[in-house]
């Protein structure tokens, strides 16, 4: 199977924009990501120079970046990001949903990949999750958690409409607790009743 990507057309959706990005704050609780990145694109040479700038200031100068082929139809070796050069691996092994960045002075970033094509408020939402502090959620629980939500409503709407198309205000019937005179895990025999 060969992919094609069109290059122009990516490039003229990112230059000059900013990197959609949020960061966990800065905290003693460490979590399994360090935020979420919304590319524009899945051109990593168009894409990786807006993110490399925008963690320069928290992250200082990123020098190498992880992904997983799956998600993205090329890899570029190298990307030239301001004053200096990326070096881009990847791994099959690691997480699809996830972008591991390397700086010489902070060490290890890792960020949720948002796909390009994904709903704004469903990508408010991950941006959301993955900048708690101290969460234990990987990038691909995450994604599959938001993909069975966005799954569950357009199957059935909310929960509240199938609590009303299931016939929800009623309650369950309940016995009367007399009925059942129970004790840890023992019947008890109320008097003028006859054990069966």
């Amino acid at each position: 199977m060969t992919s094609t990507l069109d290059r122009t057309a990516n490039r003229a959706l990112t230059p000059g924009l900013p990197a959609r990005l949020t960061l966990t704050p800065e905290t003693t609780l460490a979590g399994r990501l360090d935020g979420a990145w919304w590319p524009r694109s899945r051109d990593l040479t168009a894409e990786l120079p807006a993110l490399a700038d925008a963690l320069k200031g928290r992250w200082g100068r990123i020098t190498r970046v992880l992904v997983n082929p799956e998600h993205w139809p090329v890899i570029p070796h190298k990307v030239a990001v301001t004053g200096h050069v990326l070096h881009v691996g990847w791994f099959t092994e690691q997480d699809p949903d996830k972008v591991i960045l390397l700086s010489y002075t902070t060490g290890r970033c890792d960020l949720l990949v948002i796909p390009p094509e994904t709903e704004p408020a469903c990508a408010a939402r991950l941006m959301t999750a993955a900048a708690l502090p101290g969460s234990v959620l990987t990038a691909g629980s995450l994604m599959s958690g938001e993909a069975a939500a966005d799954r569950r409503m357009r199957e059935g709407g909310s929960s509240e409409d199938a609590w009303d198309t299931d016939g929800g205000a009623a309650p369950t019937p309940r016995p009367h607790p007399a009925a059942h005179p129970v004790v840890g895990a023992r019947m008890i025999p109320l008097p003028g009743r006859t054990g069966r």
